[in-house]
């Protein structure tokens, strides 16, 4: 039976959680045929991206993603800050991750769409609105930024990962604030079937959201998932396909 979060959200039931990791494994052996199929995207017209990884991944768990975007014609970069341990990994007051992308946007001399994924969604979306300037867009993949902690089956770990408590006044204050509508283009990649985190708190009624059927585990290997991003960026797209 699925548990009940404060504001009426559910965190997924823990039949989902059994089903992680076999739909994840299944993503991965399907992803080999996929491949050449997923190229039959309009090419990209080099803009920057950073992918964000989930809590206590780094960047290779990205790292099919970003060879993805970069096969299709983005210029597509990790976080390069290691593993995602929440407030540890990107400073006090996001400080770490903000510097990051001031360097990104330097070196490529234009803003950067963030993708985030699971709690690297949350992240991005912390970061466009402390620096409209900086971010072109956000894209996030199966994050909850728009539910309470416990919507997920993942909010224990993340105390233990990350050394904060998910009632921790100034964590309840950044959630706050990445759940506030953004003030660049956002879209919402989302699964109503994910066993970490209930897939209706990641998304909201402000900006776009595309919805396909994915664990969490993987996700951003999911054909759909890789699809829909090169969707989004190719709408956006400064050069002609």
């Amino acid at each position: 039976m699925a548990r009940a979060a404060p504001d009426g959200l559910t965190a997924p039931p823990f039949q989902g959680l059994a089903l992680e990791w076999p739909r994840a494994v299944g993503t991965a052996a399907r992803l080999p045929f996929q491949w050449r199929g997923l190229m039959d995207v309009p090419r990209g017209d080099g803009r920057p991206v950073m992918l964000l990884p989930g809590l206590f991944n780094s960047d290779r768990s990205n790292i099919v993603l970003r060879r993805y975007l970069n096969a299709i014609g983005y210029d597509a970069q990790g976080w390069q800050l290691g593993r995602n341990f929440g407030q540890r990994t990107i400073g006090v007051d996001a400080m770490k991750l903000s510097d990051r992308i001031a360097a990104r946007v330097e070196e490529a001399g234009e803003p950067v769409t963030l993708i985030g994924v699971s709690l690297g969604g949350i992240m991005a979306r912390l970061m466009a609105h402390r620096h409209p300037d900086l971010v072109r867009e956000v894209i996030t993949v199966s994050a909850p930024f728009a539910g309470p902690a416990r919507a997920t089956n993942v909010w224990r770990a993340y105390e233990v990962i990350s050394g904060t408590r998910i009632d921790d006044p100034e964590v309840l204050a950044l959630a706050e604030e990445a759940a506030a509508p953004l003030p660049v283009p956002a879209t919402a990649i989302w699964s109503a079937s994910d066993g970490f985190v209930n897939g209706y708190a990641c998304r909201d009624g402000h900006g776009a959201a595309i919805e396909v059927q994915s664990s969490h585990v993987f996700v951003q290997m999911h054909h759909d998932v890789m699809r829909a991003v090169a969707g989004v960026l190719g709408s956006r797209s400064d050069r002609p396909s």
